[in-house]
């Protein structure tokens, strides 16, 4: 960027400083906001900027050391430093920016972390709450077949005890038969009748033990 005279150099100087001043108002508000995409956009505009504001003070130093004077030196090294403030915040600024999107990625990057690791162990959980409720379904069979079994085999001891005890009774009558002849037919009517109650007792046990097992089986 080339100047003719010092007044044309300044004019140059106050223009980018406008210019660097409006850029980094919106560069402020980008920062302290959430980070999109126009803060690369405008960062390359704001570093545009700084390096034509640093071109005119190159130049305007040369209008100094050729033997300005004192109001022109002081005029100069306010410009440098209005350069020098507006570039310290930029990269101050950027500096914030950059950490804090990497602070947003990190913590995109943790959330997602986190979700796989859920998803990991909700399946993990799954399979396990599947096998556990496998485990005790069969464990609740095997307690109903035991019950089952259980009562067939009482049942079953039931009958063999009767069986010995009405064993004993018709051995009573066969003796008290054969010393009373006359009460032989009472006798043997009282013994049809036993044998009778025992094949009935014997049917409702079978057939219990049978709606134990349909019960068991239709669940």
């Amino acid at each position: 960027m080339e100047a003719s005279s010092w007044d044309a150099l300044r004019k140059q100087a106050r223009k980018l400083e406008a210019q660097l001043d409006e850029q980094m108002t919106s560069y402020r508000r980008l920062v302290s906001a959430k980070p999109d995409g126009s803060a690369n956009e405008l960062e390359s505009g704001i570093e545009h900027l700084l390096k034509q504001l640093q071109h005119v003070n190159l130049q305007m130093q040369t209008w100094v050391s050729s033997g300005g004077s004192q109001i022109i030196s002081h005029t100069l090294t306010r410009h440098k430093e209005i350069l020098q403030d507006l570039t310290q915040e930029f990269f101050r600024l950027r500096s914030s920016l950059r950490a804090k999107q990497e602070r947003a990625s990190l913590l995109l990057d943790f959330r997602d972390f986190d979700k796989a690791k859920v998803d990991m162990e909700e399946g993990a959980d799954s399979v396990e709450h599947a096998l556990l409720k496998e485990q005790a379904t069969i464990s609740r069979s095997s307690g109903q077949m035991d019950n089952v079994i259980s009562q067939a085999q009482a049942t079953l001891g039931s009958l063999i005890f009767q069986r010995s005890t009405f064993g004993g009774i018709n051995t009573k009558i066969s003796n008290v038969s054969s010393r009373l002849p006359t009460v032989n037919h009472i006798l043997s009517a009282i013994k049809r009748k036993k044998s009778m109650d025992t094949i009935i007792l014997s049917l409702v046990a079978s057939v219990c033990t049978f709606m134990i097992l349909i019960y068991w089986l239709s669940k």
